[in-house]
């Protein structure tokens, strides 16, 4: 058994690998947002990430599969009910849920909304399903001049408030999303609300990087829980904190792109010599796949992969590195929501032959398992580790 002192697991945020078998009932038969890209792209150049065995997952534009990949690789499938990001996540550390986030198509009830109203002190726009870069070039101006954040929803379970920074400032903006978190809880418990601050003028506003989660805290305990309790560190990168309400994190450092995310997972690797490094990425669902862009996704693909070689640069032989996502996002789609897939699984150590396959896993919860089982920490389920195959 492979000797492991430290994990990093990377969440390439949406990057899913095809339609899970479920698909269907969720709207999503046909998604493939790794396939779809790399097709609308003409091609991907990932050389690193081919040759750990990306395109021996799925087929891939441009990547073939490798002959002797130096990653073992599979995928997972989502076991979960729901297709948003704090599910996948949640999944991916040991939390199968078999009930969905409430989801709000028509916008928030009356009750709700005014029962927000009260606790921020002041009125709210919006209430409705849109975009994000659509509400605040529509209510943007109106906001400017009331002073009243916009709310808005989506097709995931989210309650989002936007605010330009000038208006409401930013730590006024997070105590807003607070007051709004400890209203939706219960029936209304919604998997996220979200500070949505941007700035600009009208006609020309844009969002920051300065975007909060506020998650419902995990119904029960995480393998974060669990490496933190066993004074191992468990260091939370981009929205990792947030996703987990801060539950079994030891440090979290926030992020608000891609490349800050990579810079800041270099740095981790520098001061924390054993636990668990957690990290996503999130610039591929925020930026390209829910804007159905997938000349822009690529483009972060192809960052990613110019990157990899960094960080596999500075592992050691008792670093393990997972790479894997939270739920798919096929900017080819007509709609711009999440998409029910499967999700890539690539692991990595010095010492692992090459040519592993791991098939295609039940559930995202078997990397949960997996680092479970190589720090010797007991975990009752649910997922199967694969570690023994390594």
């Amino acid at each position: 058994m492979l000797e492991i002192n430290r994990v990093v697991l990377i969440v390439l945020d949406s990057v899913g690998v095809g339609s899970s078998p479920d698909a269907d009932e969720y709207g999503d038969g046909g998604s493939n947002t790794l396939g779809h890209v790399a097709r609308a792209a003409g091609g991907l150049k990932l050389p690193n990430l081919g040759s750990l065995g990306l395109g021996n997952i799925i087929p891939v534009l441009g990547v073939p599969p490798a002959i002797s990949p130096l990653a073992a690789w599979g995928r997972l499938q989502p076991a979960s009910v729901g297709k948003d990001t704090t599910t996948g996540h949640w999944e991916l550390a040991g939390i199968i849920l078999k009930a969905p986030f409430p989801l709000y198509p028509e916008g928030f009830p009356l009750e709700i909304i005014r029962a927000v109203e009260a606790a921020m002190g002041r009125k709210i726009l919006g209430n409705v399903v849109a975009s994000g870069t659509e509400i605040i070039a529509r209510l943007g101006a109106k906001h400017m001049d009331t002073g009243w954040p916009i709310v808005y929803t989506s097709a995931d379970s989210v309650f989002q408030i936007a605010a330009h920074e000038d208006v409401i400032p930013l730590a006024e903006l997070y105590d807003l999303c607070l007051k709004a978190r400890g209203i939706l809880q219960g029936e209304h418990g919604v998997a996220r609300v979200i500070a949505r601050p941007f700035t600009g003028k009208v006609g020309s506003f844009v969002r920051t990087g300065n975007r909060r989660d506020f998650s419902l805290k995990p119904p029960r305990r995480t393998i974060l829980d669990c490496l933190s309790t066993a004074e191992k560190e468990v260091i939370g990168i981009g929205k990792i904190e947030n996703i987990f309400a801060g539950r079994g994190i030891t440090l979290g450092i926030r992020t608000g792109n891609n490349k800050e995310g990579m810079a800041q997972t270099l740095t981790a690797m520098g001061e924390a010599r054993s636990g668990l490094i957690f990290v996503n990425l999130v610039d591929f669902d925020m930026h390209y796949g829910h804007r159905n862009d997938p000349l822009g996704y690529a483009g972060a693909l192809e960052e990613f992969d110019r990157w990899l070689p960094q960080l596999l640069g500075v592992m050691t032989d008792t670093d393990l590195l997972i790479i894997t996502a939270d739920h798919g996002c096929d900017p080819t789609t007509a709609g711009t929501d999440h998409s029910r897939e499967y999700v890539p699984l690539l692991v990595w150590n010095r010492k692992i032959p090459s040519g592993i396959c791991l098939g295609e896993r039940q559930t995202f919860a078997d990397v949960a398992a997996t680092i479970a089982a190589l720090f010797g920490i007991d975990w009752p389920g649910p997922g199967t580790s694969f570690h023994l195959l390594l």
